[in-house]
């Protein structure tokens, strides 16, 4: 369970329009725990669309992830990832 904190007003929001980058980057954040949480349901998802998008190294990062996950998390990881491209 969730434990941190989430400053909202210094969130940036990544849209359509994001560029592989900075989805690859969102993917590092939470995998690498940079917030002081590490949350590998949300590193695959970015990944999963930075990989999407076009980022080569975001499949293998996605995979490394997937890895430490159950098969729950990884579906759960998915549905968000879908989720967002439906919404944007």
């Amino acid at each position: 369970m969730f434990q941190g904190h989430i400053d909202l007003d210094a969130a940036t929001p990544v849209d359509a329009s994001a560029v592989p980058d900075v989805l690859f980057e969102r993917g590092l954040y939470w995998a690498s725990g940079r917030s002081g949480v590490v949350n590998l349901v949300a590193a695959h998802k970015w990944f999963n669309l930075a990989a999407v998008k076009g980022r080569a190294d975001a499949i293998a990062m996605r995979r490394e992830v997937a890895e430490m996950m159950s098969e729950v998390e990884i579906a759960m990881a998915q549905r968000e990832a879908r989720a967002w491209m439906m919404m944007h």
